[in-house]
């Protein structure tokens, strides 16, 4: 691979980590809307269960990107 390929393909990597540090930070934002909006602890774990599942689902993806891109000490 030559090292603009190379360079394109970590770009690439960078925009979907940082795409999944969006989505993130977004969806935990919701969460706490949530639970702040529903005092009824029954009703905001139905909604919050799904979303929930997708962060952590996120935060997995967003691993897999820290260590391909070193971005954390390494752990993986």
């Amino acid at each position: 691979m030559s090292d603009i390929e190379s360079l394109k393909l970590e770009n690439l990597k960078l925009r979907n980590y940082i795409s999944l540090v969006f989505v993130e930070l977004q969806l935990e934002q919701r969460i706490t809307e949530i639970k702040q909006n529903f005092p009824n602890p029954d009703d905001s774990n139905r909604i919050i269960i799904p979303i929930a599942d997708r962060l952590d689902k996120i935060k997995s993806e967003k691993q897999i990107f820290e260590c391909e891109l070193n971005l954390t000490p390494p752990k993986c």
